[in-house]
């Protein structure tokens, strides 16, 4: 019974009592005295024995949280003390005010109380930043700790996860990556040859790959005459990256130790589990290689990511029209199924995107279909507006140059939209007529970015020609003969050739002047080109000014800037990075200034030894490897300096990582 009310210490024994009490009442009120009296006796009892076993339950409990919250207090001074996760409080300063024994063994100091947070690392910076509570992975004294802030409390968690980044490390090292090796002009240079001669050509290539391959425990297999398979992982693609992927300097130099001059281009996949995946991947990136006229390498990731290295030579020029008759062909059948051909080129066009459109034009006229060149006439250079003002002389042609509103007023689904001198969508004249149309056609000189119009129904791209009017002057070559070029309209194509090659001194081949020739005998006149180049004595003095600020940023690296508050055409920035090449010492120049639109251009030239191009497109630009350029936007012009050296010592340094 005691038992009984020791487990139920207080419920019990109250309704007993109350019971008892109950019974007793009711007796002594019967008058049923003596029973009465020892029932209230009971009652008493009963409740004396609930007070005590009350009173004696109340004690134990009482000692039992007491001891529980000693041990709790000691679990917990233990676990702050001994548990191994590192603990460290700081003040508004930063200033450690106190540490865990596990925190202050790790680290390398006989005392981190007093020292600053970011004395330790300053990746804890970009932790503090913000006053809300979050977790970041840092590296300190060879171990990585994820780190958790509780910025209210100032108070910092480490935990320790050292294995689970090596275990991750070996995993993503582990990962499969294919390459596919590409020999440029293994077709042409092998062409004629006997079979002694082709024999060891294949034999110095093959020899030189699986030499490449044994070194650095890459699988090779050459799975057609100018084709190789490369299967190796993500680790030895990280060895291979850091030599800069020195298969392309074997194979140039190698080869050309025979008369041979072979160029290689690599595609590669990785990033993915997928074999398929990587497959795609890795011709999706040779492809885009090959756009870049060859002897590079690309890799590229599922999430579009891509590495560039390489591109030390200009493309090779193909000797045979063979493409260019093709594609000329192709374009007389886009042309004639459609109802209107509308031709644009980039914003702020030079003399090469307006000749070539003029070009394109004359094409579509040659198949008896309208055509319309697309131009802001609010983005024309003085030499631009002087070709203008001779085309308004002859108002047939004139009417043919309509601004983008018209242009898309005019489009209709049978509408060819033809996209000069450029292909990257942010630099047509007007994105939202590229949009709009149904039919896209790109004819280009310049080496492929990452950035590239999609949707195309014909792609002209050769990095190895001068212009984009060397091109089209090819392409017009044959067309149907129903009408004749006019004086402005090869003058015009002839004026971008010019331009371009800088007067057929850069990139200029047997056929660049094959189709000079050809416009000068349809009528270009080259006095005229003269004249339209001309420049005036203040744009002469307006470069003077910016080659005064020229500083060396490197041996024969120059870099000149304008001035903060003034705006510059992308044409005088292009003539005067010209004019630094051409000085003594100079091997690559780059020309900074601030533009009309408020963006800060950059026009950077090589004589080769840099790859500009690569430099460019680090800073979202783009070109050739001797000549491309950028606009850069919510910038000023030494911020644009800072970035333009950062992506200078990357060039040199490693891959371009677009």
């Amino acid at each position: 019974m005691a038992s009984f009310f020791r487990k139920r210490p207080i419920r019990y024994p109250l309704i007993l009592f109350m019971l008892l009490s109950g019974v007793a009442s009711y007796l002594l009120l019967s008058n049923n005295l003596l029973v009465g009296l020892l029932f209230a006796l009971l009652v008493v009892g009963v409740f004396i024995y609930a007070w005590v076993i009350e009173k004696r339950v109340y004690e134990e409990t009482e000692r039992h949280i007491e001891t529980l919250s000693y041990r709790m207090k000691k679990v917990g001074e233990e676990a702050l003390l001994e548990m191994p996760i590192g603990i460290i409080l700081i003040n508004d300063q930063h200033i450690i005010e106190w540490a865990n024994p596990y925190m202050t063994q790790k680290l390398p100091f006989d005392t981190i109380i007093g020292e600053e947070l970011l004395s330790i690392s300053s990746d804890f910076q970009q932790l503090l930043k913000q006053d809300d509570s979050k977790e970041m992975v840092i590296s300190l004294d060879e171990h990585d700790y994820k780190v958790f802030y509780k910025a209210e409390e100032k108070l910092l968690y480490f935990f320790d996860i050292t294995e689970q980044v090596e275990m991750e490390s070996l995993y993503y090292g582990d990962r499969t990556v294919i390459g596919v090796l590409f020999i440029d002009n293994y077709d042409e240079i092998s062409q004629g040859m006997d079979d002694q001669t082709r024999g060891q050509l294949n034999s110095i290539v093959t020899s030189t790959v699986n030499n490449w391959g044994a070194k650095h425990g890459i699988y090779v297999k050459r799975i057609s005459s100018d084709r190789f398979l490369a299967v190796f992982n993500e680790s030895i693609l990280l060895e291979v990256e850091k030599s800069k992927f020195s298969i392309l300097d074997d194979i140039r130099e190698t080869t050309s130790k025979f008369g041979f001059s072979l160029t290689l281009s690599v595609g590669v996949g990785a990033g993915s589990t997928s074999l398929v995946e990587l497959g795609e991947l890795a011709q999706s990136s040779l492809d885009l290689v090959l756009g870049r006229g060859g002897d590079q390498v690309a890799i590229k990731h599922p999430n579009g990511k891509v590495k560039f290295y390489g591109g030390k030579t200009n493309p090779v020029e193909k000797r045979t029209r063979v493409r260019a008759r093709v594609i000329s062909h192709a374009m007389r059948d886009l042309i004639q199924d459609s109802d209107q051909v509308l031709v644009m080129g980039h914003k702020f066009p030079d003399m090469d995107a307006i000749g070539s459109a003029v070009g394109v034009r004359k094409m579509v006229e040659m198949n008896k279909i309208d055509g319309y060149v697309v131009i802001d006439f609010n983005e024309l250079d003085k030499s631009v507006l002087r070709l203008m003002d001779e085309i308004k002389e002859k108002p047939d042609l004139y009417k043919r140059f309509i601004s983008p509103e018209e242009a898309i007023n005019k489009m209709t689904e049978k509408t060819l939209l033809v996209v000069v001198d450029t292909h990257k969508p942010s630099m047509v004249i007007d994105e939202k007529l590229l949009q709009k149309a149904e039919k896209v056609v790109v004819i280009d000189h310049h080496r492929r970015g990452e950035e590239f119009i999609t949707n195309t129904m014909l792609v002209y791209m050769e990095p190895y020609a001068s212009s984009t009017s060397e091109l089209v002057t090819e392409l017009i070559e044959y067309q149907p003969k129903n009408e004749k070029i006019t004086m402005l309209e090869a003058t015009s194509m002839l004026a971008g050739i010019i331009v371009d090659t800088k007067s057929f001194t850069l990139r200029t081949g047997a056929r660049t002047f094959e189709a000079a020739s050809y416009l000068r005998t349809h009528g270009a006149d080259t006095i005229l080109v003269q004249r339209l180049l001309k420049e005036d004595l203040d744009t002469y003095i307006e470069r003077s000014k910016i080659v005064q600020n020229v500083e060396f940023f490197r041996e024969g690296i120059a870099i000149a800037h304008g001035d903060e508050d003034t705006n510059y055409s992308q044409v005088l920035l292009a003539q005067t990075a010209d004019i630094l090449l051409a000085m003594n010492n100079v091997s690559a120049s780059f020309v900074i200034g601030h533009r009309s639109d408020s963006s800060v251009a950059i026009s950077a030239r090589s004589l080769g030894e840099v790859n500009v191009q690569i430099v460019m497109e680090k800073l979202n630009g783009g070109g050739h490897l001797t000549n491309a350029a950028t606009q850069l936007t919510d910038i000023t012009v030494p911020e644009a300096i800072n970035q333009l050296k950062l992506a200078i010592m990357e060039t040199i340094e490693g891959g371009n990582a677009e």
